[in-house]
């Protein structure tokens, strides 16, 4: 089969494949040690063993103590049990959050205000990095009960400044929670220096399963329950744990632990060729381009296309990208990370995000470039 007829996958911000190597680690868990990991009998503490394995191989990868993995189903999940968590049992208050976060804060957010809650969100420069005089007045004008900010964002890459946000929110007596479902796997974490009190991750951006993720609580941060049930996870989240996936989320991470600088230079050689070949098509606009961004996202857009009919007319040719947020996809709106960080609509509408993932090429890199220039003579 010809180059040009083998699928491109450029969209690993959206989901990763699942790495074989994972694979294999989940393999016996489907039908091997199936006992209930909340029972006493060698079956349950078989099962419990490891559990508690995996949750010291998430911690590792990001800096944290294996008590403070908190298993979840998902990034959605760790962000709602994070943001309904911490209000939980409190007067109304304010909860601040960053303009461009991900849908599953944004909503979860608004969705407080029938509570009493007053919702305020934190601007974003044109380079989508938090503007710190704004939200400095902003924490400093009345109570705050949590603020929360992207580590980085999915679909420009930025990267925000977490240890100086966390000095902020905490000399205001709040709390913060710090969004890295996009930035573990590909930057150095370290939760414990970061500052934040809650951290969100998933499994599925970094080459495990899906339907497993986790948030890391601080020690000493009181949470109430999402899901209440049998007690699990030391009565923060009910429901008998996911065996596999959770053993999937651990082997994904020790590979990660290992293999993060070299995935990172490969990522960064990437995107760094993108980019050099988006300078040389006509008014090629690439968003962030000023911020420390992730080494494996470039967002961009085209004159003369809408981000949707170049994501379709790129399919056609075997090459999957994303028009933004998967988690947004279909809304027919533009980027609303695009216009909190002031773009204007009609470019906002051509955005087009591409991810690579550890197994992209400098050769797909070129085929996409390639493709970018014909159908821009066409435009």
């Amino acid at each position: 089969m010809p180059a040009s007829a083998v699928p491109v996958y450029f969209d690993n911000n959206a989901t990763t494949a699942l790495d074989p190597r994972v694979l294999e680690a989940m393999q016996p868990y489907w039908s091997g040690p199936y006992g209930n990991p909340s029972s006493v009998h060698r079956y349950g503490r078989a099962a419990r063993d490891a559990i508690e394995a995996a949750r010291a191989q998430v911690a590792a990868l990001v800096g944290a103590q294996a008590s403070e993995v908190l298993w979840t189903a998902g990034g959605t999940e760790s962000n709602n049990t994070a943001l309904r968590g911490v209000i939980a049992g409190t007067g109304p208050s304010r909860v601040l959050y960053g303009v461009t976060e991900h849908p599953s804060v944004l909503e979860t957010a608004e969705s407080l205000r029938d509570g009493g809650w007053t919702m305020e969100t934190v601007a974003v420069e044109r380079s989508g990095v938090v503007d710190w005089p704004a939200f400095r007045t902003q924490l400093e004008r009345a109570p705050v009960r949590i603020a929360a900010l992207m580590f980085a964002n999915n679909e420009t890459g930025v990267l925000q400044d977490i240890p100086r946000a966390a000095e902020l929110v905490h000399r205001a007596g709040a709390v913060l929670l710090a969004d890295a479902v996009q930035a573990a796997g590909k930057v150095p974490l370290n939760f414990a220096a970061s500052g934040a009190d809650l951290m969100s991750l998933s499994a599925h951006k970094l080459y495990g399963p899906k339907g497993v993720g986790a948030l890391l609580v601080r020690t000493g941060v009181e949470l109430a329950p999402l899901l209440y049930g049998g007690g699990q996870e030391r009565g923060r989240r009910g429901g008998t744990e996911n065996l596999p996936a959770i053993v999937g989320f651990g082997a994904a991470a020790e590979l990660v632990q290992r293999e993060l600088e070299a995935r990172a230079a490969h990522l960064a050689a990437l995107s760094e060729r993108l980019q050099a070949g988006l300078r040389s098509l006509r008014g090629a606009v690439v968003f962030g381009a000023d911020a420390p961004r992730l080494p494996n996202t470039v967002q961009f857009a085209l004159p003369g296309w809408e981000g949707e009919a170049l994501l379709m007319a790129l399919d056609r040719k075997g090459v999957a990208v994303s028009s933004g947020s998967a988690c947004a996809s279909g809304s027919g709106l533009p980027s609303h990370v695009l216009l909190g960080m002031g773009w204007p609509a009609p470019i906002a509408f051509g955005a087009i995000r591409v991810s690579f993932g550890k197994d992209n090429s400098a050769a797909e890199v070129d085929r996409l470039l390639a493709l970018l220039g014909e159908l821009q003579t066409t435009a």
